[in-house]
């Protein structure tokens, strides 16, 4: 696998923590090459939003902030209506069927499975939109999406609500019914990041009161 792939992995699943620091001499000999990829890995990462790299510094994972969730759930809105609305007319029932069986095995998965069967429904619907640079953009928004849903979906009653919600939108694919189909992608990813944004606040709130 390639250093940033790992990396990404380990920094969306929460093994590496926000504010974190990503030594390139302890990152080389983890991966037994010279600083050079390294280098190159953590700048394809701060691209990506997932680090920060600081002059005479180094790098560190982004903190999760209220801020930053409520930027990238409002620019999924923007993209992952976009990338359905193209898709729409060329989604196939078969397609729409395979995004129904990863709603099947999401709806008896456990809680860490949950938010990678959840790209993987979206990424199946936006696929036949043909527009790989929307895509790409797409995935590296959910990648950011997930430190978040990761550490607050076992919080929250989400989980119900999100099936319900897929189901509707399944049904306006299946039935080619585009104003539904946008509507319910947009309440379903709006009302997600203001669910998440509020328990983060909240845990802040409870957090500073325990000072």
């Amino acid at each position: 696998m390639e250093i940033a792939e790992v990396l990404r992995a380990d920094i969306i699943s929460g093994t590496l923590a926000a504010d974190s620091e990503l030594r390139q001499q302890q990152l080389a000999a983890r991966f037994g090459v010279s600083r050079m990829p390294v280098r190159e890995a953590l700048r394809s990462l701060e691209g990506e939003g997932l680090i920060i790299l600081a002059p005479n510094k180094g790098a560190t994972v982004a903190p999760l902030s209220v801020a930053d969730l409520r930027e990238v759930y409002e620019m999924r809105v923007a993209a992952e209506t976009l990338a359905l609305r193209l898709a729409l007319p060329e989604l196939s029932n078969a397609q729409i069927g395979r995004a129904d069986a990863i709603q099947e095995k999401m709806e008896a998965a456990e809680v860490p499975e949950f938010a990678a069967l959840n790209a993987q429904f979206h990424k199946t619907l936006y696929v036949p939109c043909a527009r790989p640079r929307l895509l790409s953009h797409i995935e590296m928004l959910s990648n950011a999406a997930d430190r978040y849903l990761r550490i607050t979906i076992a919080s929250l009653d989400y989980a119900d609500k999100s099936h319900r919600e897929h189901r509707a939108l399944l049904d306006a694919c299946y039935s080619r019914n585009e104003a539904a189909a946008i509507e319910c992608l947009t309440r379903h990813i709006e009302e997600a990041g203001e669910a998440l944004a509020e328990l983060m606040a909240a845990r802040r709130e409870a957090s500073s009161d325990r000072r």
